[in-house]
């Protein structure tokens, strides 16, 4: 079964979601393509009794909801049904990026100082980190949904509680000059293996990407571009960091960890985990599969197959 929430979808893009629509569409035709026997669903209720299917490959993971990020896994698990990814458990840490970033913090992976104010708990100003700009957003969202800055107390307040409102922790950090530097992770033979990795280069480090821009529902040409990232001296750190945190989410089949690097300061920021990253052939991990002499089809392939081999679905 592919489920996912425009698994229906017949093409172009999503007035809300953008390109997102794109890239389900994208993966559905390529698991056709492999001959396998589909079953399509963009329904959580799908799965609230055990379907005929012996295999899920779950890409509806952003429900509306808090934590919906592990409600998939958690149906499957309860219907007792392989799935493509982390366990709910694992899910649900990489969504927190409170926790996550905790993770790295005890592996000693450089993190730029953060605080959570969780709904319903105090919003206590000395918590809150130090910096001349700071970033809010919701503790578990993806592709910058909610994304504000603010450069007083009062503007990080006022961020918080409309966070709040919307039923979400919130998270807040220094805003970190530079450019994020993606890092795609796949599993051969059982094991994660690094991809080729990205850089989201930006013509004015100080710009704060917005999900608007990611879903590619504004114009942002002229602020940021995808590129591969060859930098000889910060590619082995990041790759060591990478692979530390890694450690931290076996099994998960595949999974994109950012990091910002600053060159002009010499630093690097570890940032957040992403177990149900995007695949799209437009995004990071197509372009990185590319670099890896992949095409789109056998990147999907190979992950599924690793997948399908981990859960006895498939002899090696």
């Amino acid at each position: 079964m592919f489920i996912a929430k425009h698994a229906l979808w017949d093409g172009g893009l999503h007035p809300e979601d953008g390109n997102h629509a794109l890239y389900h569409v994208e993966v559905r035709e390529i698991l056709r393509e492999l001959g396998l026997n589909l079953t399509l669903a963009n329904r959580y209720d799908t799965l609230f009794e055990k379907p005929d299917v012996d295999f899920v490959f779950p890409l509806l993971n952003r429900g509306g909801f808090l934590n919906s990020e592990m409600m998939l896994p958690l149906l499957c698990t309860r219907a007792g049904l392989p799935f493509l990814g982390a366990s709910p458990i694992l899910r649900g840490l990489a969504d927190d990026k409170h926790l996550t970033k905790m993770a790295a913090h005890a592996r000693g992976i450089p993190t730029a100082p953060w605080t959570v104010y969780r709904r319903g708990a105090p919003v206590d100003p000395a918590r809150c980190p130090a910096g001349e700009r700071l970033v809010i957003k919701p503790n578990a969202s993806s592709a910058s949904w909610g994304v504000q800055d603010a450069h007083d107390w009062a503007g990080v307040e006022a961020a918080v509680a409309n966070i709040h409102s919307q039923n979400h922790d919130a998270i807040v950090e220094p805003f970190l000059n530079g450019s994020d530097v993606e890092v795609p992770v796949i599993t051969i033979d059982g094991k994660p293996v690094v991809m080729p990795m990205m850089l989201f280069e930006q013509a004015d480090p100080t710009h704060l990407r917005t999900y608007y821009e990611k879903r590619d529902l504004v114009d942002r040409a002229q602020k940021y571009q995808l590129v591969p990232f060859e930098d000889a001296e910060w590619m082995p750190i990041i790759a060591e960091h990478t692979r530390r945190m890694a450690e931290e989410f076996r099994p998960f089949d595949y999974g994109r960890f950012e990091f910002r690097l600053d060159r002009e300061g010499g630093k690097v920021q570890f940032l957040e985990v992403n177990l149900q990253a995007n695949l799209w052939s437009q995004k990071v991990y197509g372009r990185s599969a590319n670099l890896a002499g992949l095409s789109q089809s056998q990147l999907i392939e190979t992950i599924l197959c690793e997948s399908l081999r981990r859960h006895g679905l498939l002899e090696h």
